[in-house]
């Protein structure tokens, strides 16, 4: 019986250079990777030893001689930059179609429709940074009780409230039924509950965010994995980007350490299977505020709980470490980037040293943990297992 399990770690906007077409999301000139290599706080020697400064295209750091990982530029099929889409392709579903934005703000019958569902007010209703839009709007919803909807570049309808205001459980009701009416042309990737506390002028956001998300519109690796009578878990946002289709056992973290540290734990159970994980610090903590120190201490911590999961690897485990798209903290805005991803493959059946290249599509990932599980492919994408197991 194949007792294989594969390690798939998504570093969250982690991106690596702009795309091709990055110039079509106003993106040209992007590079995650660079900004962060240029802190005195980035120390990655273990993602190096792998092959991360050998991909095609990094010129930041100087490349390893002799690289003990298979590695690769991922390049994005799918029409947008978002976490949604992003996992969906790593998971070998491609989206021809952008999903809905709103640069202007949500329709009125749209939330007229809201309005009347949860009995509330609506503040705001336009892109907003969502540590700045409760210092904004969070006292006058204090005083009405009105709920805080924003979006941003990404396909979201965010409803921020103060736990004290409206209960948390009572928060999630209302994205329920934002999730029911956001349907058709407005089907957004996710509604998100962002509950906040403290007082005017010390507010802060709480850390029982929750993601309601569309369910993929294909089948995805993780069905395909649960079809075969395997084992499928998901760490952080997976089971949530996914609602839960395909995810067996789901495990929310609450911060990148918290998720590596549990993956350490899922590392030492019996399982044949995936483990997928999302470290979402990167993007949500540092990408988006700009903070290019404190992304690469984050990338620096990473690589550290890297070296124990390493150390810890079983002869059959597969480790692969990606990314969904790109938030570069450095470029102008605070937005995702339109960017190449890495991808790097590593265990003790695993070739080193092997340059894969670019490869067409985030999807390639998800035909490759297929084809390694032994199960069949039920997506889209192009196996590299041929050219970096060493018994091929």
């Amino acid at each position: 019986m194949n007792k294989r399990r594969v390690f798939l770690i998504v570093l969250d906007s982690y991106g690596i250079g702009a795309a091709p077409d990055a110039a079509d999301f106003d993106d040209s000139g992007c590079n995650t990777l660079r900004s962060i290599v240029s802190s005195k706080e980035y120390d990655t020697p273990n993602m190096a030893k792998l092959g991360l400064f050998n991909i095609d295209g990094v010129s930041c750091k100087e490349p390893e001689k002799n690289p003990i990982g298979a590695f690769a530029r991922c390049t994005e099929q799918s029409k947008g930059k978002d976490t949604t889409i992003g996992h969906w392709e790593i998971a070998g579903v491609i989206s021809p179609k952008p999903l809905p934005t709103y640069p202007e703000g949500f329709p009125e019958d749209l939330l007229q429709r809201f309005r009347e569902r949860t009995g509330r007010e609506i503040l705001c209703n336009k892109p907003y940074s969502g540590t700045e839009v409760i210092k904004d709007y969070g006292e006058e919803h204090m005083k009405t009780g009105a709920l805080i909807v924003y979006t941003s570049a990404d396909s979201v309808f965010q409803i921020a409230a103060h736990e004290e205001i409206v209960p948390i459980e009572t928060l999630y009701e209302y994205c329920e039924i934002a999730r029911e009416l956001l349907a058709g042309e407005h089907a957004v990737g996710r509604v998100i509950a962002r509950p906040f506390a403290g007082a005017v002028g010390e507010f802060y956001r709480t850390s029982r965010r929750h993601d309601y998300s569309l369910k993929p519109p294909a089948p995805t690796m993780l069905d395909a994995i649960t079809r075969a009578g395997l084992v499928s878990k998901g760490v952080g946002k997976i089971y949530d980007i996914f609602a839960g289709v395909g995810v067996d056992e789901r495990m929310p973290i609450q911060n990148n350490v918290d998720g590596m540290e549990k993956t350490l734990q899922i590392q030492q159970e019996d399982f044949e299977g995936l483990c997928f994980v999302n470290l979402v610090d990167f993007d949500m903590v540092y990408g988006h505020r700009n903070d290019i120190d404190g992304y690469a201490r984050a990338a620096t911590v990473f690589d550290k709980q890297l070296a124990t999961f390493m150390e810890n690897m079983r002869p059959q485990d597969v480790l692969m470490i990606t990314a969904d798209h790109g938030c570069d903290p450095g470029f102008k805005g605070t937005d995702h980037s339109r960017e190449y991803t890495p991808l790097l493959i590593y265990g003790e059946e695993i070739k080193s040293n092997v340059n894969l290249g670019t490869l067409d599509s985030f999807a390639d990932i998800a035909a490759t943990v297929q084809d390694l599980l032994e199960i069949p492919q039920i997506t889209e994408g192009k196996s590299l297992k041929d050219k970096i197991l060493k018994t091929s």
